[in-house]
């Protein structure tokens, strides 16, 4: 049987595997493993957690040297890097707070640049720190829903993160086999079909595929629930799982075999920070869109070369083409080798393809570049872009006076596999300064942000999926919200919310008494903090301003006289 192996990783002589020692002095449990799957990426570490508290001293894992800090309002929030010796950085994501000397060099930064979000980085000779050393404090700041620790292993030279479970397998107790939940069966566009041979509780047919439930009994007897003709493909939605926690994960290892033949399989142990995206082609998009499930697709598009997938000379499709029953098997394993088993049949049934009947105008080729443009509208995808080649039903849909017109570029919601660039005319006569207008994703009455330059009655963005736009305008200012005012004084903390209903917040100020203050700001719950005491502000009557501008500079200011 020939394999494929989809983008194959060089091999190189043997070396020693470098140990890390833990980040904790206590037993580890986990909430979240590597290459968990997230929207638009792959969880790139693991999540300790930490007995539910912030504040844990964060211990060294290795030799080395702090490398980098770095402070934002959502993502990893406080965030330390260690390039250790061995050839590997380590990245602690979530802290409560730094040591103290960083934290000093941290704060000045940030009055230097008056921005709460700073970047610093180290020498090697700055801070030196060896196994088992007090380098941080848990917490659960940045975009973190509860005290834990997102530690990353990535290789230096590359920064390609790496599975860090291996080194820790001997200090985290798995005895669970993963378990799937539903089995997917769908025909390839135009040369194949798939059908729900029979009702069967659990099961459902729609937009061209079959799917089942993976728990349902019927799966592993006959006959089969599913008949199919010519090239069809399967996916799996399913989660690991580990002792002494009621977390779910991501799988490992993923095989489909059919008729004992390996189809194809993935190995979610490493990625590079720019395959990202190609999660959007391995998992089935419009589904996890349209219901939220995660399900695994054994057949790889054709500029999807992501290194976890392989797959046979047919990138994971098979042909049925034999009134027979075909058996297949997906095989679920964790790191630990607990395995799990699933088989199902489909049974051939010669069916007459759909014939197809072309309701497009432009067809777009993923192997090069490619352009639409009609009356001012522009759609430009470089070679690449595409994960397959998509033929596009654009057409622009009117809107009464009040509203742009909509362009749309597809019915179903195509994921791109890497920004494509769209120019919309402004045809409406709004007497809108033009940097007011956005781009914007339609999807029934909501509209999203995709931000955009005006120039010459058009606008132009980058998209990152095909669906249906329009321009809108935001002339409306971000709003402040004081939060419990009169206890400012008790608590020594002034706390506002902020926020933004059309575009979102693009920077904000904060000042007493007409001098730059660090205000901390929560992307999770959108409050904007000022600690007095810790930013040297004396109790007494003071002039509190906070300015904050929106994604279009639409501006607010809040002025208040307070008694601190």
């Amino acid at each position: 049987m020939c394999c494929v192996l989809i983008g194959a990783i060089p091999l190189k002589a043997q070396v020693a595997a470098p140990k890390f020692g833990v980040p904790f002095d206590f037993p580890l449990l986990l909430s979240g493993n590597f290459g968990e799957l997230r929207s638009n990426h792959f969880h790139g570490g693991l999540d300790f957690k930490t007995q539910g508290v912030t504040g844990k001293p964060l211990l060294a894992i290795a030799d080395g040297y702090i490398s980098k800090v770095t402070v934002t309002a959502g993502g990893y929030g406080n965030a330390l890097y260690i390039t250790h010796d061995n050839g590997y950085t380590s990245v602690h994501g979530h802290l409560d707070r730094f040591l103290p000397e960083i934290a000093r060099l941290v704060r000045e930064r940030q009055y230097k640049e008056q921005s709460f979000v700073v970047t610093l980085e180290f020498d090697a000779d700055d801070f030196r720190v060896r196994q088992g050393d007090v380098v941080a404090y848990a917490g659960n700041t940045g975009y973190s829903f509860g005290p834990h620790l997102h530690m990353e292993i990535r290789t230096t030279d590359t920064n390609e993160p790496i599975d860090p479970l291996p080194f820790y397998k001997d200090k985290i107790a798995d005895n669970i086999a993963p378990r799937a939940t539903r089995i997917m069966v769908y025909g390839a566009k135009d040369e194949g079909k798939v059908e729900l041979a029979s009702t069967v509780k659990g099961a459902a047919a729609m937009d061209g595929k079959v799917i089942v439930n993976a728990q349902h009994s019927t799966l592993n007897t006959q006959p089969s629930v599913i008949n199919a003709w010519g090239r069809i493909g399967t996916g799996i939605s399913a989660n690991d799982y580990m002792d002494g926690t009621s977390n779910n994960y991501g799988v490992r290892y993923v095989r489909l075999y059919m008729d004992n033949r390996l189809v194809s399989s993935s190995n979610v142990d490493r990625f590079a920070f720019d395959e990202n995206r190609l999660i959007n082609s391995w998992t089935d998009y419009a589904e996890q869109r349209r219901s939220g499930r995660w399900y695994m697709c054994s057949s790889i598009a054709e500029n999807n070369n992501l290194r976890m997938l392989s797959a046979d000379e047919q990138r994971g499709w098979v042909t049925i083409d034999e009134e027979r029953d075909y058996h297949f098997r997906y095989e679920l394993e964790d790191l630990y080798g607990n395995r799990s088993t699933y088989r199902f049949v489909v049974r051939g049934k010669r069916m007459e393809m759909p014939r197809h009947m072309p309701n497009y105008n432009y067809r777009m080729d993923a192997s090069r570049n490619s352009r639409l443009y009609s009356q001012g509208f522009e759609l430009w995808m470089p070679e690449g872009t595409l994960f397959d080649d998509v033929e596009l039903d654009y057409e622009v849909i009117p809107s009464d006076m009040d509203q742009a017109d909509h362009y749309r570029l597809s019915d179903a919601v195509v994921p791109l596999r890497k920004a494509a660039e769209i120019t919309i005319p402004t045809h409406k006569d709004w007497h809108i300064d033009g940097s007011k207008l956005y781009v914007a994703r339609v999807n029934g009455k909501r509209r999203t942000y995709c931000g955009g330059t005006y120039r010459f009655g058009r606008i132009t963005a980058n998209i990152t999926e095909l669906g249906t736009y329009t321009v809108c305008a935001d002339t409306i200012a971000p709003k402040i919200t004081p939060i419990s005012s009169t206890s400012w004084r008790s608590s020594r903390k002034i706390v506002c919310r902020i926020g933004d209903g059309q575009t979102g917040i693009r920077d904000y100020r904060g000042m007493i008494d007409g001098r730059w203050v660090l205000f901390k700001y929560s992307s999770k719950n959108a409050q904007l903090t000022c600690d007095l005491k810790a930013e040297g502000i004396k109790p007494g009557k003071h002039k509190v301003e906070i300015v904050v501008t929106d994604m279009r500079k639409n501006e607010n200011k809040l002025v208040m006289d307070c008694e601190l």
